[in-house]
């Protein structure tokens, strides 16, 4: 059975493995090696704040962690904050178990915990291997963005956003 918890410190080495794993595989049919030989490095490795904010969680199977993700009120790459606003973050399932439902049962519980804290739409700069998905969560194409990783270093990425329900309304 599928279950979703609030990451903590001690989980940093097992998504930083996850996505280390899981992202090389996820993103090659959509991306040339020239972006992924820069991208990668950046891209697949935990980022401590996040995954111990209290708002990042963990999908485990059998003790086996399958999926991660999270949100943030905090605009990634330091660009404050906006009223209402909350910001999907760094989403990932196991390269393994994808088509089962586990990006699911995370985004699920990301939309659900930020409307509980009163954002009421959601910002998300998506792979472009991962648009599909996000759209068939609700999430609307803002348009094509490029994501500065590092000096010298940029990702293609899709914006995209969806409202949020406020609890109790569903």
């Amino acid at each position: 059975m599928l279950t979703v918890r609030t990451a903590t410190r001690a989980d940093i080495a097992a998504v930083d493995a996850l996505l280390a794993r899981s992202y090389p595989r996820l993103l090659r049919p959509d991306y040339p090696p020239s972006v992924l030989v820069t991208a990668l490095p950046i891209l697949s490795r935990a980022q401590p704040a996040l995954v111990t904010s209290g708002t990042y969680y963990l999908a485990e199977e059998d003790g086996r962690l399958l999926g991660a993700g999270g949100w943030t009120a905090a605009i990634p790459g330091g660009g404050g904050f906006e009223r209402g606003r909350a910001n999907v973050r760094h989403v990932i399932t196991d390269d393994r178990a994808v088509r089962r439902g586990v990006g699911r049962v995370i985004l699920t519980h990301v939309l659900d915990q930020a409307a509980e804290a009163g954002m009421t739409w959601i910002h998300c700069l998506s792979t472009l291997t991962a648009v599909p998905f996000y759209r068939a969560m609700g999430f609307g194409l803002i348009g094509s963005v490029t994501v500065p990783l590092a000096p010298g270093i940029a990702f293609p990425a899709m914006a995209m956003r969806r409202d949020l329900q406020a609890p109790g309304s569903r």
